[in-house]
């Protein structure tokens, strides 16, 4: 059964290997990345199943026993992820189909999908804080292909930012590693908990927490986001959607990860610095999203005030306010990953991505438009959509630790998401649009390619919320371990 545990990250790395010999068949390219898509959804949600009934699975690679060897462990909170990961994936592979050029088909996309999966997946079930910085490079080297891909000057002039921004937060990651096993001597995450207990969370590891917060923050786009707006607007819309999906969410779990299993034995310093970052990432999320008049930035920032939101979550702590960023985590990376999807085809229609050149788009794609309306609603937490229970528990855990300014902002906040994405709404599909509207020489035509992703996704922001409660055990699972890592330590050291 251990073995079950790393599955979902071997299916998609050998997919990729595979589909290097493929490079010239777009239909076996496409055939077999599809059948892994969904191989992987059926192992992924049987892993999440084992894990419920059984607790927490690992795998000690090589046989060498931990805290000796590199580990993968499977809790509930990965598995969440990890199966949330897969689904996405997959319907934004259907997306691709359509929407990605032969010429990018032909240059390895299909294979730098999955490697990047592959990197999203091992940083979810890694156990070993080394292999965590493999896997966000296997999944960042992918990502620079993926961004670069199609050649366009300001894809090189993105990607070249892009880099050596993750480049730089890369050797402070590695750097911060070092550090760390010099101090405690051991780099398995559940070792590394007993030994920052044991030592005592004091100056130096109080400061190591800090570089780790940093080098996570800016991955996730924490306060630290100078770098996101452009990079995430340059990639063709699947990509987008992937990224917004899932690149940050890797960092906001390995920034929930580290602040509930090693270093949350000083919360009244780094927990309040993490609420602090959180308000902060809110605002200036929702700032850049009013200002800007192109529907990209708008949905890029609205990324930055979701990751604020999730860390809001970990800030505080507690049983509520994690169940709560478990559900808005889950939520928010089905939403955005439905929010660029539909971007994209709003950009493709209209042939440009101008808000004040657009308009009138209701009556020829009414589809997009009220699902558009609908992602909306979902992210403002309007119940009983996928939003309302994430955002709900996070409030409530917020009043509960006495975090009144923080929840106030978190919810002024939302309100404010809902201004930017309506003004999309409505300059996009409502207005009639102004004398300099575009007008496509060749009209854009929908079908089946671009409908069944962006309907498959909706029907999750709806069931996830209408499902809350079917959810709720596994959640509070996950949330249960994160609040007691005691049990995390004892399954994976075995005590």
């Amino acid at each position: 059964m251990s073995n079950l545990t790393i599955l979902p990250l071997l299916i998609p790395l050998t997919t990729g290997a595979l589909l290097i010999f493929f490079r010239h068949q777009r239909v076996w390219l496409r055939a077999i990345s599809l059948l892994s898509a969904l191989l992987n959804i059926g192992v992924s949600l049987y892993l999440a199943s084992q894990v419920y009934e059984r607790g927490v699975l690992t795998l000690n690679m090589g046989g060498w026993a931990p805290p000796y060897g590199i580990v993968f462990v499977a809790d509930m909170f990965a598995s969440i992820l990890v199966v949330t990961t897969a689904v996405i994936g997959a319907l934004c592979l259907i997306y691709a189909f359509v929407t990605v050029e032969e010429d990018k088909e032909r240059h390895y996309f299909y294979v730098f999908y999955q490697f990047l999966l592959v990197g999203v997946i091992g940083s979810f079930l890694t156990g070993d804080i080394f292999n965590l910085f493999v896997c966000f490079e296997v999944m960042l080297i992918s990502s620079y292909a993926l961004i670069v891909l199609g050649g366009k000057k300001r894809q090189l002039r993105e990607s070249i930012k892009y880099l050596l921004i993750n480049i730089i937060s890369s050797a402070m990651f590695v750097t911060s590693v070092a550090y760390l096993y010099g101090v405690t001597g051991t780099l398995n995450l559940a070792h590394l908990s007993l030994r920052v207990a044991e030592a005592g969370q004091g100056g130096m590891m109080t400061l190591l927490a800090i570089l780790f917060l940093f080098v996570f923050g800016m991955k996730a786009g924490l306060l630290l986001f100078f770098w996101l707006p452009g990079s995430y607007t340059v990639p063709s819309p699947v990509v987008t959607a992937l990224f917004g999906a899932l690149l940050t969410k890797v960092g906001i779990y390995a920034i929930i990860r580290i602040f509930t299993l090693v270093f949350y034995h000083d919360p009244g310093v780094t927990h309040t610095f993490i609420g602090v970052l959180a308000a902060l990432t809110m605002i200036l999320g929702v700032i850049g999203a009013l200002a800007y008049q192109d529907v990209n930035r708008v949905l890029v920032y609205n990324i930055v005030a979701g990751v604020g939101f999730i860390v809001f979550g970990l800030a505080v702590a507690n049983q509520s306010s994690l169940e709560g960023a478990i559900y808005y985590l889950m939520h928010d990376m089905v939403a955005k990953a439905l929010l660029f999807l539909l971007g994209g085809l709003i950009v493709m229609a209209a042939g440009t991505d101008k808000l004040t050149r657009m308009g009138g788009m209701i009556k020829t794609y009414p589809i997009v438009g009220w699902l558009f309306l609908l992602t909306t609603m979902s992210l403002v937490g309007v119940p009983p959509l996928s939003g309302f229970i994430g955002k709900l528990l996070i409030v409530k855990g917020g009043l509960e630790a006495g975090w009144y300014w923080t929840t106030a902002i978190s919810l002024i906040m939302s309100l404010l998401v809902l201004l930017s994405l309506i003004r999309v709404f409505m300059m996009a599909f409502w207005s009639e649009g102004s004398l300099n509207k575009i007008q496509p020489e060749k009209p854009f035509k929908l079908n089946a390619g671009h409908v069944a992703p962006i309907v498959g996704l909706s029907l999750l922001v709806v069931l996830i919320g209408v499902g809350a409660q079917l959810l709720h055990p596994y959640v509070s699972t996950a949330a249960e371990l994160l609040m007691k890592p005691e049990l995390y330590i004892d399954a994976v050291l075995k005590e």
